[in-house]
């Protein structure tokens, strides 16, 4: 007799729970970082502004509203939230006069800088109990889960099982 082979997807539906599982504990660790960075806590949209605003610094109402997925008005108003308690500044387009471009400003890019810390912090203190080969297999995965959702993926294992990655060495 021979082993039963695992039916086709349930090794993608296992690896998915195992990531929503994980997903949910960064979540926890990434509010406590982020109430530990400041007194002035910015709502998940207006932080996915800064994020956006950081990576693409001078952008555009119009170019931040298309990488949210949002209207130009609920933009706008996040914008305003953002210029009201001093993270983010608008200032004229030195190409057209009709657009403004956004910035980060000195207290924004502080508690953006923070933030990160606050959160690499939890996750060292987490990766430091791990074996150095579970973080290797961590990282390569991490990795290939990356190119995999941005679509770039070329590792000739892109037929192995999905759940690898997540399995300790």
């Amino acid at each position: 007799m021979g082993v039963n082979p695992t039916p086709p997807g349930r090794d993608a539906r296992d690896t998915t729970r195992r990531a929503g599982e994980v997903i949910e504990l960064l979540e926890v660790l990434w509010e406590r970082g982020r109430n530990a960075a400041s007194t002035a806590p910015v709502s998940p949209s207006q932080l996915r502004v800064m994020y956006c605003v950081d990576r693409d610094e001078g952008m555009n109402l119009r170019t931040l509203g298309e990488a949210l997925g949002s209207a130009p008005s609920s933009v706008s108003r996040l914008c305003d939230r953002l210029e009201a308690i001093g993270f983010v500044e608008r200032s004229p387009s030195p190409v057209s006069r009709r657009e403004l471009e956004l910035r980060l400003t000195r207290r924004g890019r502080a508690y953006l800088r923070d933030l990160r810390e606050q959160r690499e912090e939890a996750l060292v203190e987490i990766l430091n109990t791990m074996r150095p080969r579970e973080r290797d297999a961590l990282l390569k995965g991490l990795r290939s889960f990356v190119d995999a959702a941005e679509g770039t993926s070329s590792s000739p294992s892109r037929g192995a099982s999905p759940d690898t990655a997540l399995r300790p060495a």
